[in-house]
C-alpha cells in the first residue's frame, strides 16, 4: 500500500532567518496522527539565512542526518567536536546524552538549504559521533546510511537504510525493501512510484509516501528528480 502526503500539507514555518517545511510534528507544527514513522521521527527541509544559527540544544536519543542541498554549514558540539559541510555532502550526528549541538549558515551571503532526518537510535549501538560522506554525482542511486556502514554508507545506530535516487527524465529504478514499512520522500522532480502492477502514485517536488506492507518500490522520474527512499523494517 502506497498512501502519498502532499508538499502543501505539511506543517510549514517562516520565520524571517528560517524557512521550514516539516513532514512530521515538529516545533509549533502538531498534528497527533502525525508523530513520525516507526523510527523516523522528523523529516524536515529548511532555509537558513546567510548567517542565520540554530542555538546549542539537546536531542533525545536519536541520529540525525542532514544533506546539503545548497550552501555550507558549520556543527559543533560541547565537547569541542567542530565539522564543515558542503553542498553535495551529507553528516550523521549520532547525538548523546547531555551534550548540546549547534548549527550555522557558514555564508554571509548565500542561505543554506538542507533535509534534516531523525531516526530514534538503539542505547546498545554505538557509532562515530560525526561522520560525514561525499555524495556521488551521476549515480543514479546511492545507500546513503545503513545499520553496518557498509558500501561506505553512514552508519546507523537502528535497522534502517537511506538510499538516495536521482533519476533522469524516464529512467527507471527499483529499488528492495527490508521490512514492512518505508518513507518515499521527493526532494525536488515529478515521479510516479508502483509497488506491483496495480497501483501507482504520482509525486511531484516535496510530496511523500508512506509504504506498508511491500517488498519492493519501482520509480521512474517525469523530469529531473532526486529522492529519498527510507527503508524501515522496525
Amino acid at each position: 500500500m502506497i498512501t502519498t502526503r502532499s508538499a502543501s500539507a505539511c506543517g510549514l514555518a517562516d520565520f524571517g532567518w528560517l524557512q521550514a517545511r516539516y513532514s512530521f510534528s515538529f516545533g509549533h507544527y502538531f498534528d497527533p496522527k502525525l508523530m513520525g514513522y516507526a523510527s523516523l521521527r522528523v523529516l524536515n527541509q529548511e532555509v537558513l539565512a546567510p548567517g542565520a544559527a540554530f542555538q546549542p540544544r539537546t536531542y533525545p536519543q536519536v541520529d540525525v542526518l542532514n544533506i546539503v542541498l545548497q550552501g555550507e554549514a558549520e556543527y559543533r558540539d560541547s565537547e569541542g567536536n567542530h565539522i564543515t559541510v558542503r553542498e553535495g555532502e551529507a553528516l550523521l550526528l549520532s547525538t548523546q546524552q547531555g551534550v548540546s549541538y549547534s548549527e550555522i549558515n557558514a555564508s554571509k551571503d548565500r542561505p543554506l538549504t538542507r533535509m534534516q532526518l531523525w531516526l530514534a537510535a538503539c542505547p546498545e549501538r554505538e557509532s562515530p559521533r560525526m561522520q560525514k560522506i561525499v555524495l556521488p554525482a551521476g549515480q543514479s542511486t546511492h545507500l546513503l546510511a545503513s545499520p553496518d556502514g557498509v558500501e561506505g554508507s553512514l552508519q546507523l545506530r537502528q535497522q534502517v537504510w537511506i538510499h538516495q535516487i536521482e533519476l533522469a527524465p524516464g529512467e527507471q529504478h527499483q529499488l528492495p525493501l527490508h521490512g514492512p514499512r518505508a518513507y518515499l520522500q521527493s526532494i525536488h522532480g515529478s515521479l510516479s512510484a508502483s509497488t506491483g502492477a496495480d497501483h501507482q502514485e504520482k509525486l511531484s517536488c516535496g510530496d511523500g509516501a508512506f509504504l506498508q506492507e511491500e517488498h519492493q518500490i519501482r520509480l521512474e522520474a517525469t523530469t529531473p528528480t532526486r529522492a529519498l527512499v527510507i527503508d524501515i523494517p522496525v
